[in-house]
């Protein structure tokens, strides 16, 4: 029996942060409890339409997880220095949105450890405090400096991710939670590492600008799995429209399955269904 459990335009998964993180999958207005169906049957269905995340508009390719390309030349947040704050344009003056800018962009930020696929250095608004680490598979995190701006962030994370790695493994952070660090232990090495540098950023933009936080605890975060893959194969709804099996687990933004794993926030925009099978 093949049951029909929501339909349309797909966005990346809400979390909330519980014991384990509770996931809802977005199809169009539809909000999807994901939790509860670890290890059923469950295939999702490309229809072959793609509609833009923030327009609309039928789009025939998808730029920058979801966007048309009208509003991924147009929009800031799909603007390069999104990837790379310390180019922030806004600081420039060549913002593509200033008001917008202004709103995400000129608010503080957190400069974090985190422990995803390994330890990693990494940044968010506060608002995305704990969104960020959830989506990116963290399992420990903690913020280590407020900046005020998302430039700020970007010069201090370029200082750090010398000593440090800036990006999750994501095959690793799929085959299983990394190694408990001692993240304490970590920010006192990396602070002593880079504190000359750091000291010329507080010099040049001021204290109030970057502030180390103190004794910031930790965040531990476990996610819905019940097997890790061994191996990890990836679907691609651009070559086969139909990705599924029993679902394993879902960490990050990926689904896993028994035949493979699937990023849900890659296909933003990309009108899918949903079906359990038995």
């Amino acid at each position: 029996m093949t049951e029909l459990l929501a339909a349309g335009a797909v966005r990346k998964m809400k979390t909330q942060l519980a014991e384990p993180v509770a996931y809802r999958l977005v199809l169009g207005e539809q909000e999807l409890p994901l939790n509860q169906y670890l290890g059923r049957e469950l295939w999702l269905e490309y229809g072959g339409e793609i509609n833009c995340i923030h327009c609309g508009r039928k789009t025939s390719k998808s730029f920058n997880q979801g966007y048309c390309y009208p509003c991924f030349r147009t929009l800031a947040r799909c603007d390069s220095c999104i990837m790379s704050p310390e180019k922030c344009h806004y600081a420039a003056g060549t913002c593509r949105e200033p008001r917008w800018g202004e709103e995400h962009c000129m608010i503080d930020h957190f400069v974090y450890l985190a422990n995803t696929s390994g330890l990693k250095v990494g940044i968010t608004r506060g608002s995305q405090v704990p969104t960020r680490w959830i989506d990116q598979g963290a399992t420990q995190a903690q913020p280590i400096f407020r900046v005020s701006s998302r430039l700020y962030s970007g010069l201090l994370e370029d200082v750090l991710r010398s000593h440090i790695a800036d990006r999750t493994q994501w095959q690793a952070m799929l085959k299983g939670d990394a190694d408990r660090c001692d993240l304490d232990a970590a920010r006192e090495r990396l602070l002593a590492a880079c504190a000359d540098e750091i000291a010329a950023l507080q010099q040049q933009h001021g204290l109030q600008a970057i502030t180390l936080l103190d004794s910031h605890p930790q965040t531990l975060i476990s996610y819905p799995v019940l097997e890790y893959p061994t191996r990890v194969k990836s679907f691609n709804l651009d070559k086969s429209p139909r990705a599924g099996g029993t679902l394993l687990g879902i960490k990050g933004q990926y689904l896993i399955f028994d035949s493979g794993v699937i990023n849900m926030r890659k296909y933003g925009g990309y009108q899918l269904s949903l079906t359990l099978n038995g």
